[in-house]
C-alpha cells in the first residue's frame, strides 16, 4: 500500500480530534476548579506499540513525559478490554505525585464477515489512550500536596501502576485507598471518574475509525505518521548548521540552601541528527526541584517540535533523530527517593531555557529571549468555617500564576501568560471566589517589568488573594533572585516577588522566598509579583521608552 498524502493527512487530524474530544469530555465533566478552569490536564493517543500518535492542544510537560507512563503500565499490567490503569509514581514514568495518570487499551470489535485485524486482535490492543491530571491534593504533607520537601515520601500518597477498572468495572479497594489518603475525597473521586469518563470516549471513537477504515489501513496510517513525523525532524535539523551549541543556566536555590542550582547543556548538530547532553549539570538536591527523566525528555521533545510547523505531527517518529543524555543522579534524572515536587513545574521550565540558550547560537533569527521562566505555584489549604454550607470540611487549592513571555526576533512577548511547559490558564476570580474562601484583592499587569530591547519582553502579573479563613500554604517558585535573560542585547526581565502581608494595623510585610511555606491567619493577603520575559536585540535609542 502507498501513502496517500491526503489520506495521511485525514488520519492525523482523526487521532487528534480523538485527543482533542477527550480533553474536553475530562474538562466538562472534572469537579476541581484546577482542571475544569485551570485546564490542567492532558490527552494524547498511542499505537499498538504504545507510541505516541496524536495529542490534545494542552499541556506539554504531561505530553511529552506521558508515554513512558504508558508503557510502565503496559509492563506492569495485563490489560484487557474494559480495563483502565493508574498510576503517578515520578519513578514509574510519571512526573510529580499529583499527576494522575490513566491507561485504557483499545481492542479492535469482533471483525465483521471478512474483515481483516490485521496485526491487532483479541489479545493485542490496536490503540491505547490516555490521559493526566494534576490532581489538587494528593495526601502530603501540605495541603494540595506542593510544599517544601526533602523526599518524596513527604509529597503524598505514590501510585505504582495499578488496575483502576478491570472489565469496566471500577475496582473500589483501588478507589478507596486513594480517597482514604488524601484532604478532598469527593473531589478526588469526581476528578478520577471524569478522566474515566474521558478514556472511555477515546475508546469509542478509535474503535468507530478502525469500523469505518478498517484496521490493516488504520495501521498502515500509523506507522505512516511515524515515520513522516521522523523525517520531518531529520530535515529540520539538517537546516541547523552542524556544531557543538553550550549553555548553562540555573533556578535560584531548592528551597533549602541558598545556593543555586545550575543546568548545563551540550547540543551536538550532525547529518539530520541531534546530541542532547546534560552533563555537568548539577547533582539531585535536597529540595524538590529534581526532575525525573521524563521530564527532561519532555522538555526535549518540546522544544525540538517548536522548531517544526505547527501542523506537524505530534509523535513519537519526532525524537527519532534525537538523543538524549541526562546523567543518573543529576537534577535532570532524579533517583528515587527524591523529591520532585518542582521538578515538574520549574526545573522543566529552565531545561527549555537553557535548551533555547544553545539553540539561539545556532538559529538567532527564530529564537526568542527567556520567557518568565516559572509556574509561580501557588497551593494552600484548611478548614471551611461558617457561614459556608461545607464549614468543617477540609478544602485544598492549586494554581499556577501566568508571567511575560520572551521577546520574538521580530515582535514584543505577550504579557501574562502561561508558557512553555505549562499551558494552563489562570482560575477567573468568579470560580475561586465561590469554591474557597478567599478574595482577590489584586489580578493586574506588571507593567514595566518586561526586559526591554528592539522588541520588548512581555509583562507578567501581580495577583493577591486575601484569605478569609486561616489557611497553610506554599509557594514553588523561580527567577526570583535571576532574571530571565535577553537575547542579542535586550535586556532581561524584572525578577518576581512573594509577600505575605499579615492581618493588624498597620500590616506587617513578610518577604517569602521564591519557594516557601507559610501558616496565614485570617485575613492575610499573599501577593505573587511574576517575573517579565526577556528581550530581544539591541534597544533603539530613538524609540520612546515605555513605562
Amino acid at each position: 500500500m502507498r501513502v496517500d498524502a491526503a489520506e495521511l493527512e485525514i488520519f492525523k487530524n482523526l487521532f487528534h480530534s480523538v485527543a482533542e474530544e477527550m480533553g474536553a469530555a475530562l474538562r466538562r465533566s472534572a469537579f476541581s476548579p484546577n482542571i475544569k478552569e485551570r485546564r490542567d490536564y492532558s490527552c494524547a493517543v498511542f499505537d499498538g506499540a504504545a507510541r505516541v500518535v496524536a495529542m490534545g492542544d494542552h499541556m506539554p510537560v504531561h505530553l511529552g513525559s506521558m508515554p513512558m507512563s504508558v508503557t510502565a503500565a503496559i509492563h506492569a499490567l495485563a490489560l484487557g478490554p474494559g480495563d483502565i490503569a493508574m498510576l503517578n509514581d515520578p519513578y514509574a514514568g510519571g512526573t510529580h505525585l499529583p499527576d494522575i495518570t490513566l491507561v485504557m487499551p483499545v481492542f479492535a470489535r469482533a471483525p465483521r464477515a471478512g474483515m481483516d485485524l490485521g496485526r491487532s486482535g483479541p489479545s493485542r490492543p490496536a490503540f491505547y489512550v490516555a490521559n493526566r491530571a494534576h490532581h489538587s491534593d494528593i495526601g502530603g504533607a501540605q495541603p494540595a500536596s506542593m510544599g517544601l520537601s526533602e523526599e518524596i515520601y513527604q509529597e503524598g500518597l505514590r501510585i505504582p501502576p495499578a488496575a483502576l477498572m478491570r472489565s469496566g468495572e471500577i475496582q473500589r479497594d483501588a478507589l478507596a485507598l486513594v480517597l482514604a489518603n488524601v484532604r478532598t475525597p469527593r473531589e478526588r473521586e469526581g476528578d478520577l471518574t471524569a478522566q474515566v469518563a474521558a478514556c472511555r470516549l477515546g475508546e469509542r471513537r478509535l474503535m468507530e475509525l478502525i469500523e469505518k477504515y478498517g484496521v490493516p489501513e488504520t495501521e498502515f496510517y500509523l506507522e505512516a505518521l511515524q515515520k513522516y513525523s521522523a523525517r520531518l525532524m531529520r530535515e529540520a535539523l539538517a537546516h541547523i548548521p552542524e556544531g557543538v551549541y553550550r549553555a548553562e543556566d540555573c533556578l535560584d536555590d531548592d528551597g533549602f540552601s541558598p545556593r543555586p542550582v545550575w543546568l548545563r547543556v551540550t547540543i551536538r548538530i550532525r547529518q539530520g541528527r541531534a546530541t542532547v547532553d546534560f552533563s555537568g549539570s548539577a547533582p539531585a538536591c535536597r529540595g524538590s526541584v529534581n526532575a525525573v527523566l521524563a521530564i527532561t525528555y519532555s522538555a526535549v521533545f518540546y522544544v525540538f517540535r517548536c522548531l517544526l510547523g505547527e501542523d506537524v505531527p505530534a509523535c513519537a517518529g519526532l525524537m527519532g533523530p534525537i538523543e538524549l543524555r541526562a546523567p543518573e543522579g543529576s537534577v535532570v534524572n532524579a533517583r528515587a527517593p527524591a523529591a520532585v515536587a518542582a521538578g515538574n513545574v520549574e526545573t522543566s521550565q529552565r531545561i527549555v531555557d537553557v535548551l533555547l540558550k544553545a539553540l539561539a547560537q545556532a538559529l538567532p533569527g527564530r529564537i526568542p529571549a527567556a520567557s518568565s521562566g516559572t509556574m509561580n505555584n501557588v497551593s494552600f489549604g484548611g478548614i471551611y468555617a461558617h457561614p459556608s454550607p461545607r464549614a468543617g470540611e477540609p478544602f485544598a487549592y492549586y494554581e499556577t500564576i501566568a508571567g511575560g513571555m520572551g521577546a520574538r526576533p521580530e515582535a514584543d512577548g505577550l504579557s501574562g501568560v502561561h508558557t512553555h511547559m505549562t499551558n494552563s490558564s489562570n482560575t477567573p476570580i468568579e470560580a475561586l471566589e465561590s469554591a474557597y474562601p478567599v478574595r482577590v484583592r489584586s489580578y493586574s499587569i506588571r507593567h514595566g517589568s518586561g526586559g526591554h530591547g528592539r522588541f520588548r519582553g512581555g509583562d507578567g502579573i501581580v495577583r493577591e488573594i486575601e484569605f478569609l479563613t486561616d489557611v497553610r500554604g506554599s509557594i514553588l517558585s523561580d527567577r526570583r533572585r535571576f532574571q530571565p535573560y535577553g537575547l542579542h542585547g535586550g535586556k532581561p526581565g524584572r525578577p518576581g516577588k512573594n509577600r505575605l502581608r499579615l492581618p493588624g494595623t498597620p500590616r506587617r510585610v513578610v518577604a517569602l522566598p521564591s519557594k516557601a511555606a507559610f501558616a496565614a491567619p485570617k485575613g492575610s493577603i499573599l501577593s505573587v509579583a511574576s517575573p517579565g520575559g526577556g528581550g530581544w536585540g539591541k534597544p533603539n535609542p530613538k524609540a520612546e521608552v515605555r513605562s
